[in-house]
């Protein structure tokens, strides 16, 4: 019962915000769009709006916007200790990457610590700086994923002291969300966020934080479809903030609706360049190249090639920009088939093994599969050496992750060899390890899939039934590639199966019939008019 009156207390000093967060912008730029957000707080009353903004700021991931609005406030107003949970919160980051640096999280023990001082006015104001304290304990002996699911299990606990409180639920969600372990494919943790947060989506359905939350929940193959719904609903929500307009393609990416996926990237880069948000801005545009890719839309796609390394301000310590500048310029060429171009693709070093990972397997097998296996095994000499720094910095994810581009290039080397049955098999292995895990959510898919590439060695080896089988299998965690159901028409046609050939084949002209005018593309219409 304490807790019950001290919460309503709370909502009597404040009452909860509903009104849509509509700041005035400058001449010429339209009024920012975030959400609707409530939270109870016993700040003063001067400083409500550019709280429930930084609130609203920090459900749709602007980190710094959002630390800039959560200190202002505590500027104008130095008892509002609850702005230091917020202050704290923004500087863990994006929960599903890799957690902030030394001296971010130095500033956030000094936050918490400045807002503790200052007396909390509430019992629950009080349990959120107590809670996302938990992240920062011991932070230099423990990885990101412990702290992440200690801020989970302190949220958890909050959420359960104050149930009638939403945002406890659903930061709550978020946290929970964040433990899903990419191994795991039962889902349990994302489903049981995913249960918690529809229940309050009916409730809030123009909560930021509410859509995005979804759609982090549902990013994963079979339950994709689930999140639909949220995915496009946020870009309308919150079209100001450019991750807004960026998450929903996380959904339509696993569902393989390219142009959703390319119209709201291309937004959410154009707002991030408006906003100087280069990592935001490379996040949105290796997502849009990828769809232009599955689209047939090589121009545009070239366009983002070129445009990527001009972006400015780049950090190198934030994995989202390195990432995409690998990613970008590899996926132009390998969905291409362009091989010879692939394998002249040029690594940088990178503050992350597995963003040079990328340009090095992407080289090897352009190298192997234009008839080059020497070169292509010095590519797959560097990828050994990256699983070991991956080894020394105890990262199993992306240790695993570039162990299947190290089966895969070595693969092709030995198919480039002439030794087929070797090859086969190492390919297979890649295949089989890459399915006992998630792609991240810091990319549209892996390079190529293992089984896609599976399925062509099976074509050159004239397995055709078998190729069409692994094309089949690769299209159920990532539904609608080009390559795939290029390769799925053409292994039928060759086995003499129209009717699956036609079935691909009329499948990827419905994708990319409109696109430029590839040799795949040029070859189904061919098959398509004289079957």
């Amino acid at each position: 019962m304490k807790t019950l009156s001290l919460f309503a207390v709370t909502m009597l000093v404040v009452s909860f915000l509903t009104a849509p967060i509509v700041i005035a912008q400058p001449i010429g730029r339209p009024p920012e769009r975030l959400g609707k957000v409530s939270f109870a707080n016993s700040c003063a009353p001067a400083v409500q709006d550019e709280f429930t903004r930084a609130v609203a700021l920090l459900h749709s991931f602007w980190w710094q916007q959002g630390e800039k609005a959560f200190r202002q406030v505590l500027d104008q107003d130095p008892s509002c200790a609850i702005a230091a949970w917020g202050i704290a919160s923004i500087l863990i980051g994006n929960v599903f990457a890799t957690g902030p640096t030394s001296a971010s999280a130095e500033r956030a023990k000094e936050t918490i610590n400045r807002g503790r001082a200052s007396g909390t006015k509430t019992e629950r104001e009080r349990a959120f700086i107590v809670a996302v304290a938990q992240y920062y304990e011991g932070f230099a002996q423990r990885p990101h994923g412990t702290r992440i699911k200690a801020l989970s299990e302190a949220f958890q606990a909050l959420a359960k002291r104050f149930p009638e409180d939403d945002e406890a639920q659903i930061f709550s969600a978020l946290y929970l969300t964040a433990t899903q372990s990419p191994g795991d494919k039962t889902f349990a943790a994302a489903l049981r966020a995913a249960s918690n947060l529809e229940e309050q989506f009916s409730k809030h359905p123009d909560h930021p934080g509410v859509a995005h939350y979804l759609i982090h929940a549902y990013d994963y193959p079979p339950i994709a479809h689930k999140g639909l719904t949220a995915a496009r609903r946020y870009s309308e929500i919150a079209p100001s903030a450019a991750h807004a307009l960026h998450m929903p393609s996380h959904v339509f990416t696993r569902v393989g609706a390219w142009q959703e996926s390319a119209a709201t990237n291309e937004r959410s880069a154009a707002v991030a360049k408006a906003e100087n948000e280069p990592i935001d801005r490379l996040h949105a545009m290796d997502y849009m190249a990828y769809a232009y890719l599955q689209l047939g839309r090589d121009a545009d796609a070239k366009r983002v090639v070129e445009e990527a390394p001009q972006v400015a301000g780049v950090n190198p310590a934030n994995r989202g920009g390195p990432y995409a500048l690998a990613a970008i310029p590899a996926r132009y060429a390998v969905e291409r088939s362009a091989w010879r171009e692939t394998a002249r693709l040029q690594p940088k070093r990178s503050w992350f093994p597995f963003t040079e990972a990328m340009s090095h397997f992407a080289r090897a097998v352009g190298a192997a599969r234009s008839g080059d296996p020497v070169a292509a095994e010095r590519d797959v000499h560097e990828l050994t050496r990256l699983i070991e720094a991956l080894q020394a910095a105890t990262d199993s994810y992306w240790t695993r992750e570039v162990e299947v581009q190290r089966l895969g290039a070595a693969a092709w080397v030995a198919f480039a060899k002439g030794q087929r049955n070797e090859a086969l098999g190492l390919m297979r292995a890649a295949a089989d390890l890459e399915d006992k895990s998630e792609k991240a959510a810091l990319s549209p898919g892996r390079i190529v899939p293992a089984r896609e590439l599976l399925g062509d060695m099976l074509v050159e080896s004239g397995r055709l039934s078998d190729a069409l089988a692994e094309y089949e299998r690769s299209q159920v965690t990532d539904p609608n590639r080009y390559r795939s159901l290029y390769g799925a028409g053409h292994a039928a046609a060759l086995a003499g199966n129209a009717d699956k050939a036609r079935y691909y084949f009329s499948r990827l002209m419905e994708l990319a019939g409109s696109g430029e005018p590839r040799p795949e593309t040029q070859q189904a219409k061919r098959y398509l008019k004289s079957n």
